[in-house]
């Protein structure tokens, strides 16, 4: 087994212990079936809103603490050291919390769908492009904060204090066309607020708004550069 495989294989049992791993599939799931239940059939505003909250806390709360965490305890120091560097141990990290993400929205629709009767895209190429560019769009905002933060619960506080306020603006804690105006027009152009929006057009059959999909993608890349630009090593 190679190093990079050893280190992949340590980092997923990590993971899979890992509280935090658990609340991002309890959480979202617990909200789906709570609301779910009272939904009528072929709902295409809950199942995204799930999808959206799932990836956001995977974004915002582990990614984040556990990067900053490895760099509190001297864990990317070390690694320095070794032929395994510490952009391998970041590359395996990004790569394990997206199949975490990935893993949690495919259970989010396997429920919502053939049990509680959401209604499902018939657009996968639509639904997978918005997906990981939302995704991208989120990871990179989790990065920065694992760049800026000087601990892992400096991470976590920020992760928390950021993830609430922007849960809102997106229409996570109600819903946009029951807020002010000028409230929801801000929302959309957060990096939750376009992912949401972008998957419920395509839970609508409609097409995602280029703006919105822009927008993502900016974040993605203005701020993952930000987070290399800032990102300690130790």
């Amino acid at each position: 087994m190679t190093a990079l495989a050893k280190l992949t294989h340590v980092e997923l049992k990590l993971l899979v212990r890992e509280p935090g791993s658990v609340f991002t599939f309890l959480i979202p799931l617990f909200i789906l079936i709570v609301f779910g239940s009272s939904i009528e059939p072929g709902d295409t505003v809950l199942l995204p809103m799930s999808l959206a909250i799932s990836v956001g806390l995977v974004a915002m709360y582990l990614l984040p603490t556990t990067l900053a965490t490895y760099r509190e305890r001297g864990i990317l120091r070390r690694l320095s050291l070794t032929p395994v560097r510490p952009g391998s141990l970041l590359a395996v990290q990004l790569v394990l919390q997206f199949v975490l993400a990935l893993a949690a929205a495919g259970l989010l629709i396997a429920v919502g769908g053939p049990v509680l009767g959401a209604h499902l895209p018939s657009e996968v190429p639509a639904l997978a492009a918005v997906f990981l560019l939302g995704t991208a769009a989120m990871f990179a905002v989790g990065l920065l904060i694992a760049a800026l933060a000087p601990n892992g619960r400096s991470a976590n506080g920020v992760g928390v204090l950021l993830y609430f306020p922007m849960a809102f603006l997106a229409g996570l804690m109600q819903p946009t066309d029951q807020m002010p105006d000028i409230l929801a027009e801000v929302g959309s152009y957060t990096p939750l607020g376009a992912f949401r929006q972008s998957l419920q057009d395509v839970w609508t059959g409609t097409s995602p708004t280029p703006l919105l999909l822009g927008v993502m993608a900016a974040y993605a890349v203005i701020v993952s550069l930000a987070a290399a630009r800032f990102f300690r090593w130790e």
